[in-house]
């Protein structure tokens, strides 16, 4: 999907990095994306005091809702979409040429690189939808790249006695996906049993968040029972999972982003020129095909991106401690 407020808020953060393990709930942000019959989303990142979880930088959940999903042609930059389906169909088109629909249990992963459209349509009249799309920020070398797009319709699954992971992107305990990403990454949808006391494996290296997707569980020892983002920290060789009547998870995972990341609409780049300059080729007819394509179909139809803010857009980023914060 595209964030398609019309006059999108830059997020800022100059934060110390969090060490270690923490448990923090940051309450999802109610957001509706317009449409005669709009439908609405609860985005979790970006957030003022947790702009990323390593490169994921975008997590928007969706339904479950009896929904008509039709997003237009829209841009991207700099950044990894990936689209991950609980519940119903969608079809994507994009600019690379795909044309395809993916299922529950099946991956979408979209690499803008320097320039990429698409659309989004559900399958079928007013559907069940429920989802999750998320974006991981491209480091250098790979966000002034080409376009690309792969659909895994096969994706590993770990097991434990009480517990099952498909995992989407990374590697948990060894499982791991086909998918390419750029930078350590982990994504993986978790369903834990009734009645379940399990541990899942994490890497110490990498700050993780927990999304619960349906049921209710304690995690890490805090009850987990909405919509928001437990953020975990780092540190962990694992995390315990407790629940009574089973559930339902996205984990996610990460290395710290060493990038400057600009994010507004749909863009990511380093610096305000970046976004500023992806926006005006959006909009000029001359420039608009050449850096991101054409999506078949759609009869020149598309979003237009919105005014830019008066105000320059600043780098995100978390800043070094102080000595005196590391002691």
């Amino acid at each position: 999907m595209t964030n398609l407020e019309v006059r999108p808020v830059p997020e800022l953060s100059d934060l110390a990095p969090t060490h270690g393990p923490v448990t923090e709930l940051h309450e999802a942000r109610d957001v509706p994306l317009g449409g005669v019959r709009a439908m609405r989303v609860r985005r979790t990142l970006p957030q003022r005091t947790l702009p990323m979880v390593g490169a994921w930088c975008f997590l928007d959940e969706f339904g479950p809702q009896h929904v008509d999903m039709r997003v237009l042609p829209h841009p991207h930059t700099g950044l990894q979409t990936v689209t991950w389906p609980v519940v119903g169909q969608i079809l994507h088109r994009d600019s690379v040429g795909s044309d395809v629909v993916v299922r529950p249990g099946q991956l979408n992963l979209m690499t803008a690189g320097r320039g990429v459209s698409h659309s989004e349509f559900s399958v079928g009249a007013a559907p069940m939808l429920h989802g999750v799309q998320l974006w991981a920020a491209l480091p250098d070398g790979v966000a002034e790249g080409a376009a690309g797009f792969e659909q895994v319709v096969d994706l590993p699954v770990w097991e434990s006695p009480r517990a099952r992971a498909t995992v989407l992107v990374g590697s948990l305990d060894g499982t791991r996906s086909p998918a390419h990403v750029h930078t350590p990454l982990l994504g993986a949808q978790i369903e834990v049993d009734p009645g379940a006391d399990v541990e899942i494996p994490l890497v110490r290296e990498l700050e993780h968040a927990v999304l619960l997707l349906g049921g209710t569980a304690e995690v890490a020892g805090t009850p987990h029972t909405t919509s928001g983002l437990l953020h975990l920290g780092d540190g962990r060789d694992h995390v315990r999972v407790r629940s009574r009547d089973g559930a339902r998870l996205l984990l996610l995972g990460g290395a710290p982003f060493e990038h400057d990341l600009v994010m507004w609409w749909n863009f990511v780049g380093r610096t305000h020129a970046d976004v500023a300059q992806a926006r005006a080729d959006w909009e000029s007819v001359d420039r608009r095909t050449e850096r991101f394509g054409v999506v078949a179909g759609h009869d020149g139809a598309r979003i237009p991106a919105p005014d830019l803010p008066n105000l320059r857009l600043r780098p995100r980023r978390r800043l070094p401690r102080t000595p005196e914060e590391h002691a």
